[in-house]
C-alpha cells in the first residue's frame, strides 16, 4: 500500500507529532508496550486524541483499536499498552491478505483520471459492500468492507481512503459529532477528497445505503459525491477534527452528468423520456429552494409525464439534498412520493 497522507500529523504540534512517530512505529511492529519519550502530560485524553488522529492518518492500522498506559512519577516517559484485534500471527495473515486485495482491486483503475478513480472507489463501495447494522468489531476497520464485505460508516471510509490513497488520490477521513437532539447517537465519518485541486465531500456510506433496494437490488446513488460545505451539512453534523474547506459547489455528480436542473420543464422532458424508455431516472433540483410548493410542481410533472403512457410514478426524495428518484409502472398501482432519511448509514 502507498504512504498515506498525514493530514492530521501535519496539523499538530510538535510535542503530539513526536508522540505519533512513537505510536506509529510501535503499532507497525507489533509491540507490546510502545516507549514515549518527553510526554509533556500523563493526560489519557492527550494520548487518546493523538492516537485517534493517527488512525484517521493511518487506516491500514487495522489490528490496533485501543490502548492503555503506564507512567511513573517522576519520569517524563509513558509506557503505551496497545489492544489489538487479533493475535499477531492473525494480524500478519490479514495484512498480507489485504495488501494483496487493494493491489488487485486497483489495478484496472490505475491509469484512470482522479475524478474517474474517485468514482470507481465509490462504486465498488455501493455495488460490494453492505452496512452492517449488527456492527461487528471489524466492521470498524478496513478488514470489514475490503476482508468481509460489511462495514459501518468508519470502517467505509477507512476503505475509501486506502483505495485512494493506493491510487494516488489525495484523501482524508472526515469525522462529525453525534447529535441526540435530533436522534442521532453515533458519530458519523466519511471522506474528503482533492480532484483537479480542489476539495469534496464523499460520503459512500450514505450512497451504499439509497442504493439499496428492497429487493436487494443496487442502484448507484451519487448524492453525496463531491459536495461542498454547503450541501453536506445539510444533514451532516458539524466536524469534530480539522479538515480542509470544501467550497466549490459547482462539481457534484449530478452536475456533472447535466442531471441537476433549474427549470420545471426540463424535469417534465426527462421524465417524458423515462416513462417512455421504462427506465428509472434520478436527478438534482437547484432552481429554487425545495420547498413543500416546489416539491408538488415537480411531483405534477413527473406524473404528467406518466399518464402520457398510463403510468403511474414510484418517487424516493433525499429532501436534504433535494435529490429526486422515480420510475412508472402499470395503472393499477397508485402514484406514491416516499422521503428517504440516512442517519448513520442506515434508512429509517
Amino acid at each position: 500500500m502507498k504512504q498515506a497522507e498525514e493530514y492530521y500529523y501535519g496539523r499538530m504540534p510538535k510535542d503530539k507529532q513526536n508522540t505519533y512517530r512513537a505510536m506509529l512505529a510501535g503499532l507497525m511492529d507489533l509491540s507490546d508496550e510502545i516507549l514515549l519519550p518527553q510526554v509533556p502530560t500523563t493526560d489519557g485524553n492527550w494520548l487518546y486524541d493523538v492516537f485517534f488522529q493517527l488512525r484517521l492518518d493511518h487506516p491500514e492500522i487495522f489490528w490496533a483499536v485501543g490502548f492503555k498506559y503506564r507512567h511513573y512519577k517522576d519520569s517524563p516517559n509513558l509506557i503505551l499498552i496497545p489492544e489489538y484485534i487479533f493475535d499477531k500471527n492473525k494480524i500478519r495473515e490479514h495484512k498480507k491478505a489485504l495488501h494483496a486485495r487493494v493491489e488487485k482491486l486497483v489495478r484496472p483503475a490505475a491509469k484512470f483520471s482522479e475524478w474517474d478513480k474517485e468514482k470507481y472507489v465509490h462504486d465498488f463501495i455501493c455495488e460490494n459492500i453492505r452496512y452492517d447494522k449488527l456492527k461487528k468489531p471489524y466492521s470498524h476497520e478496513i478488514i470489514g468492507p475490503l476482508g468481509h464485505g460489511v462495514g459501518v460508516c468508519e470502517g467505509i471510509a477507512k476503505s475509501v481512503k486506502i483505495l485512494c490513497d493506493a491510487l494516488g488520490v489525495w484523501c482524508v477521513i472526515a469525522i462529525c459529532g453525534n447529535n441526540p437532539e435530533k436522534g442521532i447517537k453515533y458519530r458519523h465519518t466519511w471522506n474528503i477528497v482533492r480532484i483537479n485541486g480542489q476539495y469534496y465531500h464523499l460520503d459512500a456510506t450514505f450512497d451504499n445505503t439509497l442504493g439499496r433496494n428492497e429487493d436487494d437490488s443496487v442502484s448507484i446513488r451519487y448524492d453525496y459525491f463531491n459536495l461542498d460545505d454547503k450541501n453536506i451539512f445539510r444533514d451532516h453534523e458539524p466536524l469534530i477534527a480539522p479538515a480542509p474547506a470544501c467550497p466549490d459547489g459547482s462539481h457534484s455528480y449530478y452536475r456533472e452528468k447535466k442531471l441537476s436542473f433549474t427549470k420545471i420543464e426540463d424535469v417534465y422532458k426527462r421524465a417524458l423520456q423515462a416513462a417512455r424508455k421504462g427506465r428509472e431516472f434520478t436527478f438534482h433540483w437547484r432552481g429554487s429552494y425545495l420547498t413543500r410548493e416546489v416539491l408538488a410542481d415537480l411531483v405534477d410533472q413527473i406524473q404528467a409525464a406518466g399518464k402520457t403512457r398510463d403510468k403511474k410514478a414510484i418517487i424516493t426524495l433525499n429532501w436534504p439534498q433535494a435529490i429526486l428518484r422515480f420510475h412508472f409502472t402499470d395503472q393499477q398501482a397508485e402514484d406514491k412520493v416516499f422521503i428517504e432519511e440516512v442517519n448513520e448509514g442506515e434508512k429509517l
